[in-house]
């Protein structure tokens, strides 16, 4: 295993038995089944929804090359910009011409999980910009100088308490303060940062092909304000998020809050289609979208696997897997976490690197089950794992500890050859450190099933 794998296996241990983070995270997962349960009960027909927006996403991957073009074409016709960008560096480099090209030294930022994708705030960072976080959770994870732990709530690791106390530290409020008090500090913190903020940043729910237009879709209003009061906006974007029609948010936006939160409708939902026209008394008076390949045409490649880009990033299969609820989402060391991450990352960063993410998962299907555009969740972390056998990702010990079984398993005679003895001695020499060490291994009875029959020895 490469490093990341080794860093990967310390890092969940560690976090699996953190008795603190368990807490915090079950509390906060069963807060959320329990609107995501009432949000599901008031949808008439959920399976034929979820069919519906995995048949819009296939249309959209299987004709992609019609689809972004026909996007960025009519947008073009409103007076926004379009930028395509190949990887990570493309983006931050034409970001930052945008910038330097503009004067600005401060940007303010909506939550946008393609942003932490191409790790934008450390490279404005470096380019002495200040990129400030406006999404509640986003800026206290910013604070903290931690990356989202979650796809949708940024901050869900951490107790009311420890908000409580960073806040206290940082700007000396009280340490017995309510989440009322602490939210009402930071939109006084931030307002002013809306007014100074030379350019606004954003993600995007969602590209409509038919309009030229983003969509974003959130609960606390920053998106709104951060493509309103800066005269610079920019839109940060997979490429897979595109929809072909403005009239599939009816189905999308509901689909996306329901399964993100468990409400109906989320509080905001904003259509922009360009900069500000004539007649209009707020918005950017420039206004670009850049359009993010990095590693999606590698997922788009794999005709078995590229349903991963259906993808709607509602979050619900992250609260769903019973690994991630163990292990946390700091732990996987990719943007996206959760199962998604595990089977999108290998393809987008690398099968070598990433290979391990993939078998993080005890295959139980609840993420596929949740999913809401019906992306064969589990399947796909099967397939990956063919790839990383097939493309030559495994060490010779694994090749040939597998032979070995296959070869054992095939053939009841060498099954039985090695007594109970001997096969406990073999797996606590070979296999203890494998196992875990936080765990007793499994005792194997000295007699199989097989030989138990023949001796008459039969099980009541």
């Amino acid at each position: 295993m490469g490093s990341t794998a080794e860093e990967f296996l310390v890092a969940s241990e560690q976090k699996a038995f953190e008795l603190d983070h368990r807490r915090i995270i079950n509390n906060n997962i069963g807060k959320y089944n329990n609107s995501f349960e009432k949000g599901l009960s008031r949808m008439i027909n959920l399976d034929n929804s979820k069919k519906k927006g995995h048949a819009i996403k296939w249309k959209v991957m299987e004709n992609l090359d019609k689809f972004l073009p026909e996007f960025e074409s009519n947008f073009q016709k409103r007076g926004g910009k379009v930028i395509w960008a190949n990887d990570a560096a493309e983006a931050n480099r034409e970001i930052l011409n945008i910038i330097t090209k503009a004067g600005a030294k401060t940007i303010i930022k909506s939550k946008s999980m393609a942003t932490e994708e191409i790790h934008l705030n450390e490279f404005l960072e470096k380019n002495n910009i200040e990129s400030l976080e406006s999404d509640l959770g986003e800026y206290i994870v910013q604070l903290l100088g931690q990356k989202p732990y979650h796809i949708v709530t940024p901050a869900m690791h951490l107790s009311k308490e420890d908000i409580a106390k960073l806040f206290n530290e940082k700007f000396g409020t009280p340490l017995d303060s309510t989440p009322e008090q602490l939210t009402q500090k930071a939109r006084e913190l931030l307002r002013e940062k809306y007014l100074q903020a030379d350019i606004g940043i954003t993600g995007a729910n969602f590209i409509i092909a038919d309009t030229g237009s983003i969509a974003i879709t959130e609960n606390e209003g920053n998106a709104r304000l951060t493509t309103t009061f800066p005269k610079i906006q920019i839109t940060v974007v997979g490429i897979e998020k595109l929809i072909p029609s403005m009239t599939d948010l009816d189905l999308f936006w509901p689909m996306l809050s329901t399964h993100g939160t468990g409400q109906n409708l989320t509080v905001y939902n904003t259509i922009l289609s360009g900069p500000r026209q004539p007649n209009e008394t707020d918005g950017p008076e420039e206004m670009y979208v850049v359009l993010l390949d990095n590693g999606r045409t590698n997922l788009l490649a794999q005709k078995d696997q590229r349903q991963g880009l259906y993808c709607i990033r509602c979050g619900a299969c992250l609260n769903a897997c019973p690994i991630y609820q163990n292990i946390g989402g700091h732990t996987y060391d990719t943007t996206y976490s959760g199962p998604i991450g595990s089977i999108i990352t290998p393809h987008m960063r690398g099968m070598e690197e990433f290979k391990h993410l993939s078998y993080a998962s005890s295959l139980c299907g609840k993420c596929t089950e949740v999913c809401p555009v019906k992306i064969d969740i589990h399947k796909m972390l099967l397939l990956n794992r063919r790839d990383a056998v097939n493309e030559g990702f495994v060490t010779t010990k694994e090749k040939w500890g597998w032979a070995i079984w296959k070869k054992g398993m095939l053939k009841r005679s060498l099954t039985d050859f090695f007594g109970g003895k001997m096969k406990n001695f073999m797996m606590k020499k070979f296999f203890k450190k494998s196992w875990g060490h936080y765990k007793e291994m499994p005792e194997v009875s000295e007699k199989s099933f097989s030989q138990m029959w023949k001796e008459g020895n039969r099980p009541e």
